[in-house]
């Protein structure tokens, strides 16, 4: 009986001290507060807060976290800019300090978020108040970064550190969007007939190059061999005028009559004509007088050449 009396006694006890007992997951911190006024945090792990008097004030997640954000802008050319964009965040760090911030600097949840994106928004649209539709497209880095510079002190009064920013989306109106597209196209049809005129400049480059260096090599070749032809007719002749000396010389040397020598090659001539001719039409005065008259130019021929000789 006594021992059922002290079992009732230490129950009550028991009761009272397992009240107590708080359990924190991983990732969250409580803020204990005694009669309404902050008294310290728990942290992750099995703790102990005195049961009835002190209270799990707000329980902090220190997890990284993240809302996606739609809004309008005006250019300074009033063009209409829509924006989709996701916001990363999170608590600065687990110090008391810190989350003393984030359980009492706003009512609710939903009042951090709300100026937290109108923060975000707000920055964004001064920032693009200041550009024209034509640069926007190409500014994303520079506006994830004028952001950064102007809420960070903010986040940082408020305990959280905004973590990344990432603008998805930039679109226009469909009028902006059509008329961009024409730009573009405009700038492509000019970009390729600028290419082709060039291409074409210098195809006919290249082709009056090649054919300036084919008249020349032409030019050098018909030079050349007229300078052959004019070598080989040169010396042509003065083999011819060295073999009538030479048998002229002879002759004389035999007591011979010249005439006879230049009839042989009177007669040899006529003979080359008729072997070796290629259709060409020569006429020859076959007649005595006129074989007289050829003879007499041989030998004044001979004569000339004679007195050069000497």
């Amino acid at each position: 009986m006594e021992s059922l009396i002290q079992f009732w006694w230490v129950l009550p006890i028991l009761v009272f001290i397992f009240s107590g007992l708080v359990t924190v997951n991983q990732g969250y911190i409580d803020v204990v507060t005694l009669f309404g006024k902050y008294r310290r945090i728990l942290h992750p792990g099995l703790n102990f807060k005195i049961p009835l008097l002190e209270q799990i004030q707000k329980r902090i997640s220190i997890q990284n976290r993240s809302v996606e954000l739609e809004f309008q802008a005006v250019t300074a050319d009033q063009a209409n800019v829509y924006f989709k964009s996701m916001l990363l965040y999170a608590v600065q760090n687990a110090d008391e300090e810190t989350i003393k911030k984030v359980a009492f600097k706003f009512f609710a949840e939903r009042d951090l978020m709300q100026a937290l994106t109108r923060t975000i928004e707000g920055s964004i649209r001064s920032f693009v108040a200041t550009k024209r539709q034509a640069e926007i497209l190409g500014l994303r880095r520079e506006i994830v970064e004028f952001v950064k510079d102007q809420i960070d002190h903010s986040l940082e009064e408020w305990g959280y550190h905004l973590l990344d920013l990432q603008i998805n989306d930039i679109t226009f109106d469909q009028a902006i969007i059509d008329s961009m597209s024409k730009v573009v196209a405009s700038n492509n049809l000019k970009a390729a007939a600028e290419n082709e005129g060039q291409a074409l400049l210098i195809t006919k480059t290249k082709a009056a190059e090649a054919e300036g260096n084919a008249i020349k090599i032409s030019a050098e070749a018909e030079k050349e061999a007229a300078r052959l032809r004019g070598q080989g007719v040169a010396l042509f002749r003065e083999e011819v005028a060295r073999g009538m000396t030479e048998a002229a010389e002879q002759m004389k040397r035999a007591n011979l009559d010249t005439n006879v020598i230049l009839f042989s090659m009177w007669t040899e001539a006529v003979k080359n004509f008729a072997e070796f001719g290629k259709g060409n039409v020569i006429f020859l005065d076959g007649s005595a007088e006129g074989m007289n008259r050829t003879m007499k130019q041989i030998q004044a021929m001979m004569m000339k050449q004679e007195n050069n000789g000497s």
